[in-house]
């Protein structure tokens, strides 16, 4: 692999998608606040998904590396994650007393209709930035085969439900956790975008004899609005 040529065709694509994300006709310097990442992950998904439609449930976790924006602090980098089980530290409520301690909140689950050819999902994604703050965004998908489109909008938070068996015996947690979109940078309401594709993360889900529960992600992110 010639790692020169691929880091140039990187940044080429992580500015076409900042330019993307902004609007038809904004130049790179005019895009008002956007932002773009390169996003590797990877998906579970349940039922798998085959060669016949049908509706299934994910969740995803990933990795935002070699950002770009026109914004001077915009994070560089940060983690991606939907449908999986964050831990908390709350106020457990004992009959002890009161005290702090770790527990686990799931995040809305995605939900699907499709098969291994074509699909549509929604959900809601949690990026967690290098700085510690976080960007919610609503978002839905199409796909054809590997190639899949995201489109969404950055939301005021998300809440979480509580995972009752993490709690621990003669204690109770509050029964939701909300985390607020707090990076500035990013604020409620602008598009998010990405390009995507998905393969089998192993050679035998074929999605005709073994349907394929997990996938790897691989392609740009992108945030902004050119107003």
């Amino acid at each position: 692999m010639d790692v020169r040529h691929s880091s140039t065709a990187l940044c080429a694509a992580l500015c076409a998608a900042v330019l993307w994300v902004a609007g038809p006709g904004v130049s790179h310097a005019d895009a008002a606040t956007a932002g773009a990442c390169h996003l590797q992950g990877l998906a579970n998904i349940s039922p798998p998904l085959g060669s016949s439609s049908g509706s299934f449930a994910y969740s995803f976790t990933g990795a935002l590396s070699s950002c770009e924006s026109n914004v001077a602090g915009a994070p560089m980098s940060g983690t991606v994650s939907a449908g999986i089980q964050l831990p908390e530290t709350v106020t457990l409520t004992c009959a002890t007393g009161t005290t702090t301690g770790s527990v686990l909140y799931q995040e809305p689950i995605a939900q699907g209709t499709g098969s291994c050819g074509s699909s549509t999902t929604a959900g809601e994604a949690l990026i967690t930035w290098g700085d510690g703050l976080h960007t919610v965004a609503n978002y839905s998908t199409t796909g054809a085969l590997a190639a899949v489109e995201l489109e969404g909008t950055v939301a005021p938070g998300m809440t979480l439900t509580l995972v009752a068996s993490s709690v621990p015996a003669g204690c109770t947690a509050p029964a939701s956790f909300t985390i607020d979109s707090d990076e500035p940078v990013f604020m409620d309401g602008q598009s998010a975008l990405a390009l995507l594709t998905f393969s089998p993360s192993t050679q035998d889900q074929n999605c005709v004899t073994v349907g394929v529960s997990s996938a790897n992600i691989d392609g740009v992110v992108a945030i902004g609005s050119a107003s």
